[in-house]
């Protein structure tokens, strides 16, 4: 074969860059146009656009002492900074799998002595033979005139984006993880101050009632329900003093390193550190969603193996060359006339192999259905996490309300029994049940509070990080 014609073929397919690659259509979203919540609601949510869209994550995270924990964790958390290794192994990967589409040259030198006995020698005497070369080359350099190395390479580049989208997804996630906890603890804190508030109120109260016993104004039954209110608080104390250590102990774990005391906060009553958020429309938060994105790379990753696969039907051609000086004497090399080169081109064309390059197609294509079903079930997956968020904000938005209207008439009727008892027109058992309503209407506010706050980190978590 003419080495100029493959020399030829070979800048052709160069320029052009052609591939067996499927074309790739970004399959349509198997959801809905709308969230349920804005069917719901009408034009007041659907007409809403997310005016934060690409903003960084200080503009949602508006507390600086949250701020301060995050920077800890991105600096810090282990999961975060395997997956930054991640990304740079993939990256070293793609580079090695480019790297195919150009020949490797390498230089070599060696000297060679050897000593024939006679009667192996055809000179029928012993020989000392030695000699030495320096050679400038390349060998076993395939040229890709059917795309199947460029098909390689594009699955690889793939593979990378979709890592890099992965470590995004996890420091998202990292930091709606870190704010959830966060929230946590300032709800158990609270939680626990109120427990030694209800056992500081209870004290007084037994004290009360023990003065009225021994008068022989109170009864025994009044004395120890008085009793087990006090212990009943000092067990939530003890709880929830357990719960705010857990917290404390599970942020640390998340940033990385200890968090310093001076960051935490003491309740959720004067929380106002994260940015309200409108959803927009799906095909948006879908378009910028990292999971999405990591799974629409692999899709694409998948997409380009197929190519790879249908070039293995077509001929490869294989390159072997070199330039360099030969001498049997060292001091003989580069000189004129010691000067040897060698170019060896081989063609390889897929005859029989019982169906082998017919099954690595098939098995190509069905790695690209399945990767397909997946990248269509997380795209389900992240428009029902968005739906339940929204669907649960405006629940919550109309629980907290009604639970603080709640605790401000138990509050009144406490008030009230209290009074009736003190005046002997009430039994303390009106007066107990008042305040184990109030101390559960109370509780139950921290946790709507709570629910309420943590609604908000993780729909910002849902739609991407906005």
């Amino acid at each position: 074969m003419d080495v100029k014609l493959i020399l030829l073929a070979a800048a052709a397919t160069f320029a052009a860059g052609c591939t067996m690659i499927p074309e790739y259509n970004r399959p349509v979203a198997p959801v809905p146009s709308k969230w349920q919540a804005q069917e719901q609601s009408g034009a007041g949510i659907a007409g809403a656009t997310n005016g934060s869209a690409g903003a960084a994550w200080q503009d949602f995270y508006l507390e600086g002492r949250l701020r301060k924990i995050i920077e800890m964790a991105l600096a810090n958390n282990r999961d975060l900074r395997a997956a930054a290794l991640a990304v740079e192994k993939t990256r070293a990967m793609y580079r090695i799998q480019r790297a195919d589409l150009l020949p490797a040259v390498n230089a070599t030198a060696y000297g060679t002595r050897q000593e024939v006995f006679a009667n192996i020698a055809s000179f029928g005497e012993k020989v000392d033979l030695e000699y030495y070369s320096v050679n400038l080359g390349f060998s076993s350099y395939e040229l890709d005139l059917f795309g199947r190395i460029r098909s390689l390479k594009a699955r690889a580049l793939e593979q990378f984006l979709a890592s890099v989208q992965a470590r995004r997804s996890m420091e998202i996630s990292l930091m709606a993880e870190i704010a959830g906890v966060y929230l946590n603890l300032a709800a158990d804190r609270e939680r626990l101050r109120l427990a030694r508030d209800t056992w500081d109120s209870q004290e007084t109260t037994y004290a009360m009632i023990e003065r009225r016993f021994d008068a022989g104004e109170s009864s025994e039954l009044d004395l120890r329900q008085a009793q087990s209110r006090l212990e009943a608080a000092r067990v939530d104390i003890a709880k929830y003093a357990a719960q705010a250590a857990m917290d404390e102990n599970a942020l640390d774990l998340l940033a990385g390193t200890s968090v310093p005391a001076e960051l935490l906060l003491a309740d959720l009553r004067s929380i106002a550190f994260l940015k309200e958020i409108q959803a927009g429309v799906p095909s948006e938060v879908l378009q910028r969603r990292p999971d999405i994105l990591q799974a629409e790379s692999q899709l694409k990753a998948a997409n380009a193996n197929i190519g790879a696969a249908r070039a293995a039907f077509f001929p490869s051609i294989i390159l072997t060359g070199s330039y360099g000086t030969m001498d049997d004497q060292l001091s003989g090399l580069f000189k004129s006339g010691s000067y040897v080169w060698n170019f060896t081109p081989q063609i390889s064309l897929p005859i029989f192999n019982t169906g082998k390059n017919m099954a690595g197609l098939g098995a190509a294509k069905a790695e690209r259905d399945i990767t397909l079903a997946q990248y269509e079930k997380s795209i389900q997956a992240a428009f029902r996490e968005v739906a339940d968020a929204l669907v649960q904000r405006e629940a919550l938005l109309q629980q907290v309300e009604a639970q603080e209207s709640l605790v401000d008439a138990v509050a009144a009727a406490f008030n009230l029994a209290n009074a009736r008892y003190l005046s002997g027109l009430d039994s303390y058992m009106t007066v107990l049940d008042s305040q184990r309503a109030l101390y559960g209407a109370q509780q139950g506010l921290i946790a709507l509070r709570l629910a309420r706050l943590a609604n908000v980190v993780t729909l910002y978590k849902v739609l991407g990080g906005v």
